[in-house]
């Protein structure tokens, strides 16, 4: 049961760290064109490139940030298994990816945001697993 709760608290903690990072930081500080629909997936496909450099360089340290943490707090809190920090990550950096499919962006975004991920998801590990104690 600890290692659900691992799982899915990991996942909260790692979309909460996504949207910190991406949302609440990155488009305060390059705000959005004024007429931005950004819940709208057609919109952000036909205007990416109105969208400020800045604000995709956040997205990109989001997810390698929300990957990275997620990892970790399943460990901190399962404390005996890995796995929990695996499925997080896993589906965190599918998660990545399908974004990069979904959007067509420029090629610097596209490598940095997958390589980015999935340093993330290395990092996180080896983080993670200094967590979990042996019995």
């Amino acid at each position: 049961m600890r290692n659900v709760l691992a799982t899915i608290i990991g996942l909260i903690i790692a979309s909460l760290t996504v949207h910190l990072f991406e949302a609440v930081i990155g488009h305060n500080l390059f705000p959005m064109p004024a007429n931005a629909q950004l819940s709208d997936m057609e919109w952000i496909k036909n205007n990416m490139d109105k969208i400020p450099v800045g604000s995709k360089i956040f997205v990109v340290i989001a997810h390698f940030a929300g990957i990275m943490v997620g990892m970790i707090a399943a460990a901190m809190i399962t404390k005996q298994s890995i796995i929990p920090s695996y499925i997080v990550g896993s589906l965190m950096v599918i998660a990545t990816f399908a974004t990069i499919f979904m959007l067509p962006k420029e090629l610097w975004f596209t490598v940095s945001d997958a390589v980015f991920a999935i340093a993330g998801f290395l990092i996180g590990k080896i983080i993670a697993q200094k967590q979990i104690t042996k019995f």
